[in-house]
């Protein structure tokens, strides 16, 4: 086992002699397994605790640059700042750039803007003139991890969030359980089409769908704002009678639930993702019928640990795929 402390160190660590670990350190014969276990955990907490004098007094600087609309924003917003203290001894504060609608040019300049970074966390589209911007941040010295949505073909350090093709593969699922028998098609919402994480979604959704025979209606280009979400679901709704299902890929469920009202139409089936302030009551109230959901503390926590590692403040650790949660109204977390 290849060692980065003396074999002093290990032992006082573990409370074994020295001679115990170095027949481990040197793979020996004649060592219990529950010995060996003993002096990986002793190397482990020393590495923990190597980590913990690294942070000791140092300061960091995130941004977190997010195109979304504000519920989901406000959600994460109060995510990261709920996880900043959790890196103590370190301080770590956030700077928040967030807006709902806006251009690929408005993203570029927005990280062309910034300035005494030591991360980026982004949720941006997937567009080439944002990994351009991306790549500059790095080449910088300023690591990037995006969030919720990826943008693959930039040097961004990682991405945190869901398997989204997974996601709309689990929202098929749950439609195609709930309808049965039914003939009705569905209608599916996106926020805006240069999001790579919708696209998969949808991509899994309609992959998994493809044999039920079932029409899809697709409704996008709302940025997920209420008002422009309600106008395009109402004219989608009124073209397709035979819709009574939903998957909301990309928000404004408050309003796609007032266009099926507003036309009297049922809606017999609606999934969609986040547990944020509009999706609990939703939820809480039976107007919608499940909610694809992930930590976002976890996400948080995740995201800055990334960013820190790529500055050398913590040892590095493998990046975990985030698990999809199925909420209904009676496994709803406490917020």
């Amino acid at each position: 086992m290849p060692h980065r402390y003396k074999v002093r160190e290990i032992a006082q660590q573990s409370g074994l002699s020295e001679a115990t670990v170095d027949r481990v350190l040197n793979n020996r014969p004649g060592v219990r397994e529950n010995t060996v276990a003993e002096v990986r955990q002793a190397i482990a907490d020393l590495d923990k605790q190597r980590a913990q004098l690294r942070l000791n007094g140092r300061r960091f600087l995130v941004d977190v640059v997010m195109q979304t609309p504000q519920r989901f924003s406000d959600a994460f917003r109060a995510a990261v700042e709920a996880e900043l203290p959790a890196f103590a001894p370190a301080m770590v504060r956030a700077r928040f750039h967030l807006w709902e609608t806006g251009s690929t040019a408005q993203m570029v300049d927005a990280l062309t803007r910034i300035r005494g970074s030591h991360g980026v966390v982004l949720k941006a589209q997937d567009e080439p003139d944002v990994a351009e911007a991306v790549n500059r941040l790095t080449e910088a010295g300023v690591p990037v991890v995006t969030y919720t949505t990826d943008v693959p073909a930039s040097s961004r350090c990682g991405y945190v969030g869901i398997d989204n093709h997974g996601a709309g593969v689990t929202a098929a699922y749950l439609v195609e359980q709930w309808l049965g028998a039914s003939p009705s098609g569905v209608l599916i919402t996106l926020s805006r089409t240069v999001f790579r994480g919708e696209g998969e979604r949808e991509v899994g959704f309609r992959s998994a769908l493809r044999g039920s025979g079932r029409p899809v209606v697709e409704v996008s280009e709302s940025d997920g704002i209420d008002a422009t979400n309600e106008r395009l679901v109402h004219d989608a709704l009124a073209a397709n009678p035979g819709v009574e299902a939903v998957y909301s890929v990309g928000g404004g469920n408050v309003a796609t639930v007032s266009a099926f009202e507003k036309l009297g139409r049922t809606c017999r089936v609606f999934v969609a993702h986040d547990l944020d302030a509009d999706n609990r009551r939703l939820l809480r109230d039976g107007r919608i019928s499940a909610v694809l959901h992930n930590d976002l503390r976890a996400d948080a926590r995740q995201a800055i640990r990334l960013l820190l590692q790529e500055q050398g403040a913590l040892p590095v650790e493998p990046a975990r795929p985030v698990p999809i949660q199925v909420i209904t109204p009676y496994n709803m977390p406490i917020p």
